[in-house]
């Protein structure tokens, strides 16, 4: 199905992000690394490339830009390290690929897609993935390629917090998770997803992100999702897969399956965050229930539309 309504949704992280928790600064940073993705991935998809290509693309953008919780810029765990966890998925014929706890490779999306393409298997983590990614020759960094002195400092300060008997994870954490979806001239669509998880997480925890239909998913017959928030509550709904089936099986718009999964499930279960989609039509939409997120759009007929807080397009 040949067409010319490529579309294109990137997504870095929601949150209580608000015009007085965020300086003036901080938002043009933000948007202008949304910018850089959508045109990283859009260049493919103008071009007739695939679905895939496009969102790699824009989650290798984002991943490369410190201001996200993915890639460089990665939050630290209790002990002080960056455990990386991607995803990405062929909405073609539902091929998938995941990574946890990677703590060596440049861009996790990629290894994630080397996994797809070039394994078994589905889903690697932690010795087993970082020995995958050198067997794969993928671009290799020393672990303090990821560190940036913000986050080492949200680290020390949630650990002193907690030290005064604050909760560990309250309801003004951000989310910081980075993914993108496309569907391309061909008619197909994809998804993917990366994350440095949370601020001090422990015992290995791994979220939704790399879990295929938690965090990410992408089927031609519905569309393609990718999220963001408070994953065990993603997990625990199977979020993006959820949309995804009630798009297919009760003939609901993808925007209408978000929403009742955003604003209504995820909501009375007492899960927070947002996601992006994109149809099989090429429809482009998100939702979230937190005060803001980094998004952004772009389509062959539609102008780029970046925003961050609840009350924009």
């Amino acid at each position: 199905m040949e067409s010319s309504n490529w579309s294109l949704v990137v997504h870095g992280g929601s949150g209580v992000f608000t015009r007085a928790s965020l300086s003036p600064e901080q938002d043009a940073a933000f948007r202008a690394g949304l910018g850089e993705a959508l045109a990283a991935g859009s260049a493919p998809l103008a071009a007739g490339g695939s679905a895939l290509d496009a969102v790699e693309a824009a989650v290798r953008a984002l991943e490369d830009n410190p201001i996200f919780n993915s890639g460089r810029g990665a939050v630290f765990t209790a002990e002080g390290r960056t455990e990386l966890d991607a995803a990405i998925m062929d909405g073609r014929d539902r091929a998938a690929g995941s990574v946890a706890g990677v703590t060596r490779t440049r861009n996790p999306v990629t290894l994630a897609r080397a996994v797809m393409a070039h394994s078994p298997h589905v889903l690697l983590a932690r010795d087993g993935a970082d020995v995958f990614a050198l067997e794969q020759g993928l671009p290799q960094v020393d672990p303090g390629y990821f560190r940036t002195e913000e986050r080492w400092a949200a680290l020390q300060a949630m650990k002193a917090a907690h030290a005064r008997g604050e909760p560990l994870f309250d309801k003004n954490l951000k989310y910081g998770t980075v993914g993108a979806v496309a569907r391309d001239s061909h008619g197909h669509v994809a998804a993917a997803t990366s994350t440095g998880g949370l601020t001090g997480k422990r015992w290995g925890r791994i979220g939704d992100s790399p879990l295929i239909g938690a965090g990410t998913y992408a089927d031609d017959r519905a569309g393609a999702v990718s999220a963001t928030g408070s994953g065990e509550y993603f997990i625990r709904a199977g979020v993006s897969h959820e949309i995804c089936a009630r798009v297919r099986m009760l003939g609901e718009t993808i925007q209408q399956a978000a929403d009742l999964l955003l604003q209504e499930e995820l909501k009375a279960m007492g899960g927070d965050g947002g996601v992006i989609v994109v149809g099989a039509d090429g429809s482009m939409g998100w939702s979230f229930n937190t005060p803001g997120m980094f998004r952004g759009r772009v389509g062959a007929e539609a102008a780029a539309v970046i925003a961050v807080y609840g009350d924009e397009a």
